[in-house]
């Protein structure tokens, strides 16, 4: 049987990308059973607003290019997108910090129970009580590292992965937005580029996983689209679906998100080490094996 991935432990740039893999193999099936089970509504929500925007851009390309539109249309940005596109961001950012939090919290419960695949009433427990959090902390670190890299694009990549250490500490530790802001720039410091890389590289397979799909369903869209083949609704339907379930892939960075965290957090505390000597002859190792006989 393969041992389960420890969390709580160093880890160098190649050690956090191989585990991230490991740990989400070993986790496939209870980490896709809570995605859909707290996501789904979200993500249901956003690939019919999404279809929905898609559908309408479709018609009101069709009308333009065919000039069946009426005369007194002058095309705008709100005539394009509209309610719709207010309805998929609405749903894209319910629903991406549902997955943060849903994603968080099971690696949380999962350390804090020794390995132990998390109860859906824990998983629900925390995910109420870390949500709202979670949702203001990530709007308000989205808005600063956009006005970083407004100014200059050099302090808004420093600040990334810093900022994306806030939201695990937030959760690992249950602290305030105030000691997780200030706790990141202490756990980074001398080990940036370390995090920064990691971050990269599984971000780069992340969009590649989700290119591998929605691209060639982009591309038969847009072609429809242009050459007015029957099935262009039904191809914009289609686009949004798969762009919506491919949001599962998401499950990538977060995991790597943590692994970083916990990387930086044995670098500087030694947390996990230290609770490891204090049980020492303690507690009796639960290897599910049968008492020796003498």
């Amino acid at each position: 049987m393969q041992q389960k991935v420890e969390l709580a432990r160093i880890r160098d740039f190649g050690e956090i990308i191989s585990d991230t893999f490991s740990f989400i193999k070993q986790n496939f099936k209870p980490l896709i059973k809570y995605f859909f089970t707290f996501c789904g509504i979200f993500i249901l929500g956003g690939v019919i607003s999404a279809s929905l925007l898609q559908l309408k851009m479709v018609g009101t390309m069709s009308s333009i290019s065919s000039g069946t539109y009426n005369r007194q249309y002058r095309p705008s940005i709100f005539n394009f997108l509209g309610i719709e596109y207010v309805f998929t961001i609405v749903f894209a950012l319910l629903g991406f910090t549902t997955m943060l939090v849903t994603i968080l919290s099971y690696i949380a419960l999962y350390k804090a129970k020794n390995s132990q695949i998390p109860t859906t009433e824990e998983m629900w427990g925390y995910i109420k009580y870390y949500f709202l959090r979670v949702l203001g902390t990530s709007i308000l670190l989205n808005l600063l590292i956009g006005v970083a890299l407004l100014f200059c694009v050099i302090p808004g990549l420093y600040l990334a992965p810093i900022f994306a250490l806030v939201l695990p500490i937030m959760v690992m530790e249950n602290a305030s937005f105030n000691y997780s802001f200030n706790r990141s720039f202490l756990l980074i410091k001398e080990n940036w580029w370390v995090t920064f890389g990691s971050l990269v590289v599984i971000w780069i397979i992340f969009y590649a996983c989700m290119m591998v799909i929605t691209i060639p369903a982009t591309i038969i869209n847009s072609m429809s689209l242009i050459l007015h083949w029957s099935f262009s609704k039904p191809a914009a339907v289609i686009t949004a679906i798969l762009q919506h379930l491919c949001q599962i892939f998401t499950i990538l960075p977060i995991t790597t998100l943590c692994l970083c965290y916990f990387n930086l957090s044995e670098s500087k505390d030694g947390t996990s080490l230290l609770d490891k000597i204090n049980k020492m002859g303690t507690t009796n190792p639960d290897t599910n094996l049968p008492a020796e006989e003498y």
